[in-house]
């Protein structure tokens, strides 16, 4: 048992040399936890940053209770990140929101009024502050992973995100899949829900992702998911005797 079993919700977050991002992010934070609709607390994943931001977490926490970390041992991405964090966490949701605070901790009180129903609620970017290019890019990425997964999901790569963390478990993980979260669900018969959220322009720090891993990869990993989705192992033990006492 660790400390995010005394909640309900366990927020995490993903860091990459954020340095210029950790104030803010700490203030809207800090803001939320006591407006959330269930007892919440963050959870700061350092993916093995090079500046200053695991002295900046480790300072947080020790201001806020409610507050904890892991810290990688080095960079692996965010897919790996966000597993790591949703592997250690033991409440029963798990929340996913990205440190450049794009999206409003706020607007978890909108994906949590549907948790109880739909194993993973995401956001939907609506009025999305990002380039025309950028936006261009997700929508070709956006249409070539439906007609290839079948998910009808709109906007797969939101960074505001609500799971069941039992389900969010058992999903299988690879580099990529976090784009792929509400397809991932359904191999596991998972429900989905996507709800509007606000979206702004990112304020400090720069973006870890470019064009090679917002529309070569997601290509790369939809073939990646097809051969999954065909010999992917799901079963229900109907009858066992292994608890019964002799």
């Amino acid at each position: 048992m660790n400390n995010t079993s005394q909640y309900e919700l366990t927020i995490v977050v993903p860091i990459y040399n954020e340095e210029d991002n950790m104030q803010r992010l700490e203030q809207e934070l800090t803001a939320f936890l006591p407006k959330a609709h269930v007892k919440s607390c963050v959870l700061l994943v350092n993916d093995g940053s090079k500046d200053k931001s695991l002295s900046m977490i480790q300072e947080i926490c020790e201001r806020h209770t409610d507050f904890f970390y892991i810290s990688l041992r080095e960079n692996k991405g965010l897919s790996t990140a966000l597993k790591a964090g949703i592997d250690i966490t033991e409440s029963r949701y798990v929340g996913y929101i990205d440190s450049d605070l794009q999206t409003a901790p706020e607007d978890f009180n909108l994906l949590l009024q549907y948790a109880p129903d739909y194993q993973l609620v995401s956001g939907i970017r609506a009025k999305r502050k990002d380039t025309p290019f950028k936006r261009l890019q997700s929508k070709i990425a956006n249409g070539f992973r439906r007609k290839m997964t079948g998910d009808t999901a709109t906007d797969t790569g939101c960074p505001l995100k609500v799971m069941w963390t039992d389900y969010a478990q058992r999903i299988p993980f690879f580099d990529g899949m976090h784009r792929f979260l509400p397809a991932l669900m359904m191999l596991e018969d998972g429900k989905f829900k996507e709800i509007a959220v606000r979206h702004f322009p990112r304020i400090a720090g720069v973006s870890k992702y470019h064009l090679w891993n917002r529309l070569v990869g997601p290509f790369k990993d939809c073939f990646a998911y097809r051969w999954m989705k065909k010999r992917y192992i799901r079963y229900e033990i109907a009858k066992e005797n292994l608890m019964h006492h002799s």
